[in-house]
Formats: structure tokens, C-alpha cells, sequence
């Protein structure tokens, strides 16, 4: 985290060390031109007052993010982000230059919310017994709004299953890395802990990338982040159909949000999930329901055995 920390305004640094709270509280700082910064930490949101980011800021902080070359970012900065060692994500916002309706670049970036990434080992010890059945794990869907722990989740779920252990077989895992933010890689190398059976296509779109890894690495479970796309549910039913695990996730507040959006709806009708996980829309990392192909909760005398 203090790579991050040291790119930024020493304004902001000096801002940040004078908080009487722990660094990995952070989840967000977001710098926008004219404005203090934003701290969001456990839900919570504060202005710091003594920190206003001026536009010589932003023009200075894009040039240390992208280590001085705006070129050899151009493709993140035009899909609105930029990816940070350890996993750290900014996103960026400015005015759109725009060629036959397609983005092609930001320029006078004058907003950067800066997403700490937080690496959580253990926190699917305690759903893995759901995930696996008679020592097989399960094509799951994740489901949860924005900054509800999804991809906290996912990551943390591949360890597992690359890893292995007591009663929990460990497979070959591929990760689908659209938006280099489930392994974070840096140069090619993921930036987590996933263990020794993982493969990572990063900055691929997750439709074609699914794709290439059934034809190329031949995964037993197969990770992706995010669909939403029609091209991005045929592919996970075409990786299903070849026999792979697919464990995704899905922005919706509840499982019935999911067959509202058309671009998923048959996908869902074709029932490709074993196991659907609902996070909470308040709670950041909370488990609300784990629910089975039909859409039927878990009992509660199996929750509490697993999830107490």
C-alpha cells in the first residue's frame, strides 16, 4: 500500500499519516480537481479538509502512475483505469475523446479513485464445504452490488481450490483477468497468493479468453469477473458444456435482479449454476445466502454448521 501512498501529493501523504486510524481500513481515496480528498474506510466517507487536489496534481499524478509514458497505458486509460503493482486499481475520469462511437483515450484526467486492494486469506474457508460436492467443485455464481467483497471472494476461492487440503481436492484453475483485477498482474505475474495450479490471460476480454483457455490450458475450474455481456454468458455455457467448472460473478442486489438483465436471462434459464452466492449490499464481505441450482436456500442447520 505505500507504493500507492508515494505517488501521491505529499499534501495528501502528510493528510493520510495524520489519520488516527489503520492503513488497511482504506478501501478508497478519490482525488477530484478543486476538491478535498475523499477517505472512504468501512463504509464510511471523510473530506480532508487540509488536502485540496489542484489540476497541476492531477496532471503530475497521472504522469507517476503511468510511470511517465501515457502511451504504454493507452488501452487501460481507454477502458476508464489503471492497474498497480500489488493490485491497487484507479480509476479515472476526464473528458472522452470519442472515433466512430468508441472511446479512444481519456485526456485532462481531473478524478482518480484510487481502490486499495486487500488480500484476505481464509475468508471462503468457510463456504468451501458448499462449493464441493462428493469432492468435485461446483460452477458458482457470485452475486453482489459494487464494493460488496466479490472479487475479495473469488480471489480467495482460487486459492483454495489451487491449493487444496483437508477434504477439498486442488485442481487447475484459469483466470479470465478482463480488468487485471482478479490476480492483479504486474508484467504477466500475478500480484496474490493463488497457490501453484493457477493461469492467468490478463487484460483479455472475458468472452474470448474463456474460450482460449478451455482450447489451450485445459483448466478443471475456470474464474472470471464480472459478466454482464451476451457474448459473456455464451461462453460460460460453452465452457460448461465442455466440461469445465465456471465460478463467476454478476453485479445484482439479489439472485431475481440477474433474470431481469437480457443479456443474462437465458443463461440463467439454463440453470449452469450449482451454487449461487448472494453477498450483503451493507455489509462488505458478508455472506447473505448461499442458494442451490434451483434457487433454494441452504437450511440453516447447514449454515451454521459451515458458516458459524
Amino acid at each position: 500500500m505505500e507504493n500507492v501512498i508515494s505517488l501521491l501529493p505529499v499534501k495528501v501523504q502528510t493528510s493520510l499519516h495524520s489519520l488516527s486510524l489503520h492503513w488497511h481500513d482504506i478501501e478508497e481515496i478519490r482525488l477530484r480537481v478543486d476538491k478535498p480528498v475523499e477517505v472512504r474506510m468501512q463504509g464510511r466517507s471523510r473530506l480532508l479538509s487540509g488536502a485540496l487536489f489542484m489540476r497541476d496534481d492531477a496532471i503530475d499524478l497521472v504522469q507517476r502512475l503511468t510511470d511517465y509514458s501515457m502511451y504504454a497505458h493507452e488501452h487501460d486509460i481507454r477502458l476508464g483505469y489503471i492497474t498497480l503493482r500489488g493490485g491497487h486499481r484507479i480509476g479515472l475520469c476526464g473528458s472522452v475523446v470519442h472515433e466512430d462511437g468508441r472511446v479512444r483515450t481519456l485526456k485532462h484526467i481531473t478524478s482518480f479513485n484510487i481502490r486499495l486492494a486487500h488480500e484476505k486469506k481464509g475468508v471462503a474457508d468457510r463456504i468451501a464445504p458448499f462449493l464441493c460436492k462428493q469432492g468435485e467443485w461446483q460452477s458458482t455464481l457470485v452475486l453482489g452490488p459494487p464494493k460488496s467483497g466479490k472479487t475479495t471472494l473469488i480471489r480467495d476461492i482460487v486459492r483454495l481450490i489451487s491449493e487444496g487440503g483437508q477434504d477439498i481436492p486442488a485442481r487447475t484453475v484459469g483466470i479470465v483477468d478482463e480488468r487485471s483485477e482478479i490476480a492483479a498482474c504486474k508484467d504477466g505475474v500475478p500480484q496474490y497468493s493463488f497457490g501453484p495450479r493457477v493461469d492467468v490471460l490478463d487484460g483479455c476480454p472475458k468472452a474470448a479468453g474463456m474460450m482460449m483457455m478451455v482450447r489451450t490450458m485445459s483448466p478443471d475450474v475456470l474464474i472470471v469477473d464480472e459478466i454482464g455481456e451476451k457474448e459473456d454468458a455464451l461462453a460460460v455455457m460453452e465452457a460448461i458444456h465442455a466440461g469445465v467448472k465456471v465460478i463467476a460473478s454478476a453485479h445484482a442486489f439479489h439472485l431475481d435482479d440477474i433474470f431481469q438483465r437480457p443479456a443474462l436471462k437465458e443463461l440463467m434459464n439454463a440453470s449452469p449454476f450449482s451454487r449461487m452466492i448472494e453477498l450483503d449490499h451493507v455489509r462488505t464481505g458478508a455472506i447473505r445466502t448461499i442458494k442451490n441450482e434451483h434457487g433454494h436456500p441452504f437450511s440453516l442447520k447447514e449454515s451454521n454448521e459451515v458458516l458459524r
